[in-house]
């Protein structure tokens, strides 16, 4: 009997006791806003001034100290100045990303000296193959010329038949492009021993320890002068 009775005292005691205050979230505190107005004045708030829109202001904590510095608030001329600012330092960033990427990519292409002097003569073979192409397509086609020449000259005093001119007019024009084809050929050639010969500059700086990236812009080849073509003779 006595032990219900304290059982029953304990659920009495825990029913009138009065419940415990819940936690309140406690706020945090508002900073101090200040600043300088137009006319020399010490402006203070507890949020942003207006009238130091565009003045520069410090946001302090509860002791005085510095929290954060608000900056001006920019002009429709000074935005778009900062935003062309901004886009101009990503195209560095982008830039400078890039020329790492490629001189890194060129590294691993290119492990020593040997794989580029390899990968040089496979370029310069194949404009090789071309002119050598060329050169005996334009034999041939002076071997053509020869008898249409010979027999243009029992014409010397007479009109020339309509078929053989038309003969040598067609044959002086293939001659012109086979030798436009040579000249662009040997411009190419030319265009590609300058690139391997940059690459190979930037190559051996990169071997030496340069790190990537540090070396600017990769120069590009020089672009192939094509010569004018002269007008068939007639």
């Amino acid at each position: 009997m006595t032990r219900c009775v304290r059982q029953l005292l304990l659920v009495a005691t825990a029913l009138v006791a009065p419940w415990p205050t819940l936690a309140q979230p406690v706020k945090a505190p508002t900073g101090i806003y200040t600043c300088i107005d137009s006319q020399g004045r010490r402006l203070t708030a507890d949020r942003p001034i207006a009238e130091c829109t565009h003045r520069e202001q410090q946001v302090l904590n509860r002791d005085g100290s510095v929290r954060t510095v608000l900056p001006p608030t920019m002009t429709a001329e000074e935005r778009a100045l900062q935003e062309a600012r901004d886009r101009t330092a990503a195209e560095a960033r982008a830039a400078q990303a890039d020329a790492v990427r490629r001189d890194r990519n060129l590294v691993a292409r290119f492990p020593n000296e040997a794989a580029h002097n390899r990968a040089r003569e496979a370029s310069a073979d194949t404009v090789r193959l071309a002119m050598k192409a060329s050169e005996i397509r334009l034999r041939e086609l002076e071997r053509e010329r020869k008898p249409l020449l010979d027999e243009a000259e029992f014409y010397a005093a007479r009109t020339m038949p309509a078929k053989l001119k038309a003969a040598l007019e067609a044959n002086e024009t293939s001659m012109e492009a086979q030798r436009a084809a040579s000249a662009n050929q040997e411009a190419e050639l030319v265009r590609i021993n300058k690139l391997y010969d940059n690459e190979l500059d930037r190559l051996r700086r990169l071997w030496g320890g340069a790190p990537a990236g540090s070396l600017g812009p990769i120069q590009p080849p020089p672009p192939v002068v094509r010569p004018a073509q002269r007008p068939a003779s007639r």
